[in-house]
């Protein structure tokens, strides 16, 4: 079953104002041969963001500028066609600026990948549970009517434990023994794993090439394939080794969908739930009432929720691209998450399941701080379980295990240690180290037997 989006979950197909006849969206009117579709759009609004308690320090409300997508309105149904016109989210961040295609069969329509592919190399990162799905589609993609572009392919083990240095190097390897140059394109075809691994081989190789996403996880499409955060892991902490590096473009063909695993499914919509709780209660509220179709792989659903997650994410990244305040909110739950990956080894629980965990927490020790009420605390906990993701720590979690690599955290400034916590009514949360350190102890503690 396709994962294609249709009016009952989904508004109508966004684009930035600033595109002109020469977006996706009219190649692909003109490249199918359709003169006569008219696409109306209402002019480029500015919208003002306000976020509040950006961290330790922070004075007043951190107000920003983002892009507001317009709404064009297609008269004529490109389906008619037998194809789809994609999504458009922006990313907005300058010159850096990038595109997120939304839509299933994307990997069908050449141009979207080629227009952001510079120079005539090309290396494919992916890994022996996508390639033999989607390797051959992509270079297809990639060389179809383009007959001067070449591509190579690496191939990297599957699995979190592998976001390591002697993984990464196995893509420098095939990248000099190519003798690819300043002008090739890399392209991340997997989940989250490769996408940081490419993007941050991306970054180093050459002081920096090309690259582009192709994200096939829903955890990847919501979350780690927009924003520019790249890296590794290190035995002693999650991604503590890597670059901010935007891509070119992000690509989501939601068909990849229909090949991934109920429990990879499951990890991806606990990301797709953080949106809601940090920033976008109707959101929220819209997932409490959609979650069974959500699990049930529902087309509508899936482009719906995978539409807003990265509007929220384009948001914040274009408010602040290196993580110097409201960029942080995004990791709600990550702190104890990625402790819970660590002590117990990576891969052993999926990225998604640690951080639904660490969500978990983060809210039981919100509400010891007396900062949500209890209503909250249980329409989070409800919500997880319907999912189907864990809401407890690991047996294997102690106490001095969760203190031990949460000292080394990403978060740590001047040997404090800081949180995002929820805060006020559902939507609002705060990045602070300012808090009781008493009730940090007793969530460790009741959610540890030791």
């Amino acid at each position: 079953m396709a994962v294609c989006p249709s009016s009952r979950f989904s508004p109508a197909i966004s684009a930035s104002p600033r595109r002109s006849d020469s977006t996706p969206s009219a190649l692909l009117l003109r490249r199918h041969g359709i003169h006569a579709v008219s696409l109306r759009s209402f002019s480029g609004d500015r919208l003002r963001v306000k976020q509040r308690g950006m961290g330790p320090g922070s004075s007043g409300d951190m107000l920003g500028i983002c892009c507001a997508s317009s709404s064009p309105v297609v008269e004529k149904a490109p389906e008619e066609a037998g194809w789809k016109l994609p999504t458009i989210v922006d990313v907005d961040l300058g010159d850096r600026s990038y595109p997120i295609y939304i839509g299933c069969g994307l990997l069908n329509e050449p141009d979207l990948l080629q227009r952001h592919v510079h120079g005539k190399r090309v290396l494919v990162v992916t890994n022996t549970t996508v390639a033999p799905l989607y390797l051959d589609k992509v270079v297809k993609a990639l060389t179809d009517g383009n007959p001067n572009v070449s591509v190579e392919s690496v191939i990297l083990p599957d699995g979190e434990q592998y976001k390591e240095m002697t993984t990464l190097m196995k893509v420098f390897d095939k990248a000099i023994e190519s003798r690819l140059d300043r002008r090739c394109t890399f392209v991340a075809l997997g989940g989250g794993v490769i996408g940081d691994m490419c993007g941050f081989a991306a970054a180093s190789f050459l002081r920096g090439v090309n690259f582009i996403q192709i994200p096939t996880t829903l955890m990847a499409q919501v979350d780690s394939s927009v924003g520019g955060k790249t890296g590794i892991n290190h035995p002693l902490g999650k991604n503590l080794i890597g670059a901010f590096y935007q891509p070119q473009c992000v690509l989501i063909d939601t068909d990849t969908l229909n090949t991934l695993p109920d429990r990879e499914l499951a990890s991806g919509i606990a990301e797709v739930i953080k949106y809601g709780l940090i920033r976008d209660a109707e959101f929220f509220e819209w997932q409490e009432k959609n979650m069974q179709a959500l699990l049930a792989r529902d087309p509508s659903a899936l482009a719906y929720a995978i539409k807003r997650s990265c509007e929220n994410k384009a948001e914040v990244v274009s408010l602040d691209e290196k993580e110097g305040g409201v960029r942080a909110t995004l990791n709600l739950g990550h702190t104890f998450g990625h402790a819970i990956e660590n002590g117990l080894g990576y891969g052993e629980w999926l990225h998604g399941e640690a951080v639904a965990a660490g969500t978990a927490m983060a809210v039981d020790m919100s509400r010891r701080l007396g900062w949500i009420d209890d209503s909250i605390v249980e329409r989070v906990l409800s919500i997880l379980q319907e999912a189907r993701l864990p809401t407890t720590s690991p047996d294997a979690m102690t106490v001095e295990k969760f203190k031990a690599v949460m000292a080394v955290d990403k978060k740590v400034a001047d040997g404090l240690l800081r949180l995002i916590l929820l805060k006020g009514p559902l939507g609002n949360c705060v990045f602070t180290g300012d808090y009781d350190r008493n009730a940090l102890d007793e969530t460790l503690h009741a959610f540890c037997k030791c």
